[in-house]
């Protein structure tokens, strides 16, 4: 992939049909399941969920998709978590379902995503425009349809203006939610719809106007950098300093298919804490090169008492085992920390090399933030 584009002077002013359903721009239901108290909110970030044509094959019955083993090992720490958010890296265009170069994941995908226990999606990425108008605005009416917040692609104007940034609520907390892509892989996007491409000239407005709704934090989800790459590349490092610079509070990044380093930076002034995730890598996929069968599942702590900061952030790695390695019909997500009799036998040196890489860079590269097991 090139490295990150900026595009400048971005144009919103052509005419746009009506929303036909009013999209989510807030969450408000409190989880049964976090134990966190009324002054403490919890959220928790994981990579890219992606439907290559293996795992729409492996998960295919006679009477559709079944995906419901596929998060099994994960699911009781994505729903503790008060907002739990990912990466959309499919479109949801209806049949034929296929996946790469063009990707369109059943409609069961989505079921089982929110099953899980995910709440948020961020959905700029460069696979937005798979299939196209019709791709995009069908993916947004079924998040909508589902009830599941999302920013990043919109089908007209007025639904970007009316719902950037993304507001997520819960527990007297305000957050707001930023999403961008350096591309989608030279497909233009078609008006009256509009993909958030990273452009700093909108950035900053946006990141004005977040500021000016008085949130908590701001968070920035950024589709950026160079893929199967293990360190980031010098657009990030410049994208991710001038962020914080203009009043973002922590960046999160994904698009490499691999993790790179994780900093949280403190402010020498205000001690305030930045966390700074450069690629949370995959986090469900068919890949299987070294170093792209596994991503990261990390989670932050905001406080709030006279004023709102990071308390506490750490990282898990998580491993996807493919139906080869692991016997059973579908994709799998391991914690890496799972009990050795647990992970097939197939599966196990796979699994092995996939964390050593990862906390070999990590050891070398990571600022401020250790890693947690919840298995």
């Amino acid at each position: 992939m090139k490295h990150l584009l900026f595009l400048i002077n971005l144009c919103l002013s052509f005419s746009c049909a009506s929303q036909t359903q009013e999209k989510r721009d807030t969450l408000s239901t409190e989880s049964a399941l976090s134990s966190f108290s009324s002054d403490t909110l919890q959220l928790l970030f994981v990579g890219d969920l992606m439907q290559h044509q293996g795992q729409i094959n492996a998960a295919r019955t006679a009477i559709g998709y079944d995906y419901s083993t596929c998060f099994e090992y994960v699911e009781k720490e994505i729903k503790q978590a008060d907002f739990s958010i990912a990466n959309l890296e499919v479109t949801l265009g209806g049949k034929p379902y296929t996946g790469y170069p063009a990707f369109s994941a059943p409609d069961e995908f989505l079921s089982s995503i929110k099953a899980a226990g995910f709440n948020v999606l961020v959905t700029a990425n460069n696979h937005s425009l798979d299939r196209g108008a019709k791709g995009l605005e069908r993916t947004v009416q079924l998040l909508d349809s589902f009830q599941l917040a999302h920013t990043g692609v919109f089908i007209n104007p007025e639904e970007r203006e009316r719902s950037v940034p993304l507001i997520l609520e819960k527990k007297g907390f305000r957050i707001a939610l930023l999403n961008y892509t350096y591309g989608t892989n030279g497909i233009v996007v078609t008006p009256p719809n509009i993909v958030n491409y990273i452009d700093t000239a909108i950035i900053a407005r946006d990141i004005e106007k977040s500021i000016s709704l008085s949130p908590d934090a701001i968070i920035a989800c950024m589709h950026w950098g160079d893929e199967y790459m293990s360190l980031p590349n010098k657009e990030q490092v410049f994208l991710a300093d001038w962020l914080l610079s203009k009043g973002v509070s922590h960046v999160i990044g994904s698009h490499p298919h691999v993790v790179q380093p994780i900093e949280v930076r403190q402010d020498s002034l205000t001690n305030d804490k930045h966390l700074v995730v450069y690629s949370l890598g995959n986090f469900i996929s068919n890949m299987s090169a070294r170093r792209t069968d596994g991503g990261l599942m990390v989670r932050m702590e905001l406080v709030k008492d006279s004023t709102t900061r990071l308390s506490k952030c750490e990282y898990s790695l998580v491993w996807t085992a493919r139906p080869v390695q692991s016997g059973r019909k579908n994709h799998q997500l391991l914690p890496v920390n799972l009990p050795i009799d647990s992970i097939p036998l197939n599966a196990r040196n796979s699994l092995k090399i996939f964390t050593n890489d990862a906390r070999t860079l990590f050891n070398r590269h990571n600022k401020g933030i250790n890693e947690y097991t919840f298995y």
